[in-house]
């Protein structure tokens, strides 16, 4: 005898709660809401092949952007972490060039290339422990602390180099290959790009640590109440920014082939540019490395296109500024409208929330207690 029973009402309120359908995710995947880099990367690609079809629908050109923007890109990663807790690093233009100055330094020393790229990273993480000293353990704000530590930075730069960079015949041979060797016309630096992306983008969705560090840059003092050791996580997202940084100092030398005292300033820009602008891409309102990928590669088709155009210098600031504004009001309209629907949803919850002892009583008193209170 069957016992079990199961009405119409049963089946359709089953049905009412099943979530989207494979044909909603997709669309809101696909939203320009979710990827609108995306589409005005084809935009601009559309354009510029309207513009300057010989020039810029090339292999060479598109092998120009990937390998042209790699060291944008290291730099936008190495903004990603701090960025989730709700920290900015000025500094990370002059670490870029003391990774870059050390390590050609001590190669046009007689010092192997191997301790030299050791000995600027390690640098670059004294650098990143400073930061964090005086950010966290002293409390100062982090844009006028990292800017000042830049400025410390920049000083020991100019006094080692005295402003002229520095080259050496030994700078051609092993150094050069960790920045100019290619595979089928894909430098190394890319490589380096996508594992340092990879390994931000684990940390950030797959681990309980990257939902601290999100949650630390929602609402830090409701994180720390929480139980998230808030300082532990700001100081380390410090450190690591340094060290990623470090890493693009001597990408760049070593594409350069030079240890150039300004080699890491001009990319504080685009890299900003292209952390906001990720962060209005595939998770809105939140940092992650995927996104910044995707603006760094918006970016440099824009800026590429207009070289190959032959339009004035100015204009591919000019272009970098106006993305990076656009980000900026995108990214605070995206994290305002998710800590608003958090608070409804809290509010919500709380009013919905089933009594433990009763629902009140005659005399008009409140319920003892509520769940989840």
């Amino acid at each position: 005898m069957n016992t079990t029973l199961e009405t119409p009402d049963l089946v359709r309120g089953a049905k009412l709660h099943t979530g989207p359908t494979r044909g909603q995710k997709l669309r809101s995947a696909l939203s320009f809401r979710n990827i609108g880099a995306v589409y005005v990367l084809a935009l601009i690609v559309v354009v510029f092949s309207i513009w300057i079809p010989s020039t810029f629908t090339t292999w060479e050109t598109a092998k120009q952007i990937l390998n042209g923007n790699a060291a944008t890109g290291l730099m936008a990663l190495a903004l990603i972490i701090p960025l989730c807790t709700r920290t900015f690093d000025l500094s990370i233009g002059f670490v870029a060039t003391l990774g870059a100055v050390i390590s050609t330094y001590a190669i046009a020393h007689g010092v192997a290339v191997a301790p030299a790229v050791g000995l600027a990273i390690g640098a670059a993480l004294v650098v990143g422990v400073v930061n964090a000293v005086v950010v966290v353990g002293m409390g100062v704000d982090s844009f006028i602390a990292t800017l000042a530590t830049g400025s410390l930075i920049q000083a020991f730069i100019s006094l080692l180099t005295n402003e002229i960079p520095i080259t050496d015949s030994r700078l051609a041979s092993g150094f050069s290959h960790i920045g100019q060797t290619s595979i089928a016309g894909i430098s190394l630096p890319v490589l380096y790009v996508l594992v340092v992306a990879t390994v931000i983008w684990f940390v950030l969705e797959h681990t309980a640590t990257g939902r601290r560090l999100y949650a630390t840059g929602f609402n830090t003092e409701s994180a720390r109440l929480a139980g998230v050791k808030v300082a532990r996580l700001r100081f380390i997202s410090l450190v690591v920014s340094a060290g990623v940084a470090g890493l693009a100092g001597v990408v760049i030398a070593s594409t350069l082939g030079t240890g150039d005292p300004t080699a890491g300033s001009p990319y504080l820009l685009s890299a900003y540019a292209a952390a906001f602008v990720g962060a209005s891409q595939l998770h809105p309102g939140r940092f992650n490395a995927w996104g910044a990928l995707i603006a760094v590669l918006l970016l440099g088709t824009g800026t590429t296109g207009l070289s190959l155009a032959g339009t004035e210098n100015w204009t591919h600031e000019m272009f970098t500024g106006v993305v990076l504004i656009a980000a900026l009001a995108i990214t605070g309209a995206e994290r305002r409208a998710l800590r608003h629907g958090w608070k409804e949803r809290f509010a919500r919850e709380r009013k919905t929330a089933t009594p433990v002892l009763g629902t009140g009583s005659s005399n008009g008193k409140p319920p003892l207690s509520r769940a989840g209170t």
